[in-house]
């Protein structure tokens, strides 16, 4: 692409948003973007204190997993009700927060599961995950310009039907 190319297309999406062309991307919808000579790293540890501070848990224990591996969730019809827009306020925020960091998707969707008529025994898993995020707020995806670009991954996230 010519650079008159490019300044013409950089002009024509001034024009039609409110934008600006300062250099390096370093920060996109949310996502922190570090960019080394040949790797990129994608973070929302912005938001995932802000996650953290919102729901009050900045002062609780960290926790080192997202789910706890002898707990099942169920419906849990003889629980006791929790207030159902926090929970979705919480899921909602979580289920945002995947997008850089895919060791809590896993958790955040079976939680997401019981939005209808959350209960106690669910806001306790997903105040889990918000802790283990308060520890781990820093975490995010790492992708190198030197290797293979093909993600490789093996995960028994449910601890063999557990969860």
């Amino acid at each position: 692409m010519s650079n008159q190319m490019v300044e013409q297309f950089v002009e024509q999406m001034k024009s039609e948003f409110e934008m600006s062309l300062v250099g390096e991307l370093t920060y996109f919808l949310g996502l922190q973007v570090k960019q080394m000579e040949d790797t990129l790293f994608i973070t929302q540890s912005k938001y995932a204190k802000g996650i953290v501070k919102k729901f009050v848990l900045e002062n609780a224990g960290h926790k080192r997993t997202p789910a706890a591996t002898h707990i099942k969730l169920t419906k849990d019809e003889k629980g006791t009700d929790v207030d159902p827009s926090l929970y979705r306020s919480m899921i909602g925020s979580l289920l945002y927060l995947t997008a850089s960091r895919p060791d809590i998707t896993f958790a955040v969707g079976v939680c997401a599961r019981y939005q209808a008529e959350p209960k106690t025994s669910h806001l306790i898993q997903v105040k889990r995950i918000i802790k283990y995020i308060s520890g781990t707020s820093d975490y995010g995806i790492l992708y190198s310009h030197n290797t293979n670009s093909v993600l490789t991954g093996y995960c028994d996230a449910d601890w063999a039907g557990k969860c």
